[in-house]
């Protein structure tokens, strides 16, 4: 049996470009995020009103967001070495399963807090309430303004940008409250919102733990199962009889890596089908690493002679 490396993410990086433009936006960005939600969890805790802290909670999962889009950035670039010889692209994973593990932490303390407030309401300022909502609603109109400048393919900006505009919802719905409360003094509104926004800090969560778990436990990614690997290397690459023992796993969102065995229909063509595979697997399946091992029809003819020799002599 033979064995070949391809070795797209060596020689050529054909994942998403990582530029200084990417990183200077997502730095600014998250500064801007997590200075404000400090901000707003002060002017909650000063104002009485839990739809702040709930929405500096939420804003914490968007500078969390941007922090580990950055930390992906910085730490791509960091080459392996004798210990670490995938690098150390999967410091973005793990970091995001414990951010994921805090955010559900927070979710259980709004809600019970939310649940204690019906019961026992809180005075609440709605003018300082109203002024700390509509100054987070301007950082967040901002931070989305600066990330949809240039480019925005880049998976880690996408993400990034997602969680910055669900956040714009939170916002809007603290100045909402704010405005209730002042016009009518009606401050179940607050632990009401709060509790909505603790949805959506939920559905952030949930969505981060999975993936990163998902990657952690080196699950194949959803567009290159094995099984949609294999159909597609049959419909696609010529003189390929066989793909087997096929394994794909993730080092890291955008970061695919395979290794499987391929049968050529001839021998002598089989260096040349384990070179069309890699394209293959390269273009349609994002895969920058595959490890490719040749099964010979040769081999497979001499075990089936060896077995009806084997059993002509018993």
């Amino acid at each position: 049996m033979a064995h070949s490396h391809s070795h797209h993410g060596h020689d050529h990086d054909h994942s998403p470009t990582v530029t200084r433009a990417n990183e200077r936006k997502v730095l600014i960005s998250f500064v801007l995020i997590f200075g404000f939600m400090l901000v707003e969890a002060v002017g909650g805790i000063l104002s009485g009103s839990l739809a702040l802290l709930a929405d500096a909670g939420h804003m914490l999962t968007d500078a969390a967001a941007l922090a580990l889009a950055y930390a992906a950035f910085r730490f791509g670039r960091r080459a392996a070495d004798s210990k670490r010889t995938f690098g150390y692209l999967r410091f973005e994973v793990i970091a995001g399963f414990i951010n994921a593990l805090t955010l559900f932490g927070i979710v259980v303390w709004i809600c019970y807090e939310a649940w204690r407030r019906f019961f026992v309401p809180h005075e609440i300022l709605a003018g300082t309430m109203l002024a700390v909502a509509v100054l987070g609603l301007l950082v967040n109109l901002l931070v989305l303004w600066i990330m949809t400048r240039g480019d925005t393919e880049h998976v880690n900006v996408k993400g990034a940008i997602l969680h910055v505009m669900g956040d714009l919802l939170g916002s809007v719905g603290a100045v909402a409250a704010a405005v209730v409360i002042h016009l009518t003094g009606w401050t179940p509104i607050d632990p009401i919102l709060s509790v909505l926004v603790a949805a959506l800090i939920l559905r952030s969560a949930w969505k981060l733990m999975s993936k990163s778990l998902h990657i952690l436990l080196e699950g194949a990614p959803e567009e290159a199962s094995p099984d949609k690997l294999e159909q597609g290397l049959m419909g696609s690459v010529s003189g390929l009889a066989a793909v087997s023992h096929v394994h794909v796993w993730q080092l890291t969102s955008g970061h695919t890596m395979a290794t499987l065995h391929v049968r050529a229909l001839v021998d002598d063509d089989a260096r040349i089908v384990v070179k069309r595979v890699e394209k293959a697997l390269h273009d349609m399946f994002g895969i920058e690493h595959a490890t490719i091992a040749i099964d010979w029809n040769a081999d497979a003819e001499d075990s089936a002679c060896s077995l009806h020799t084997d059993e002509a002599l018993h």
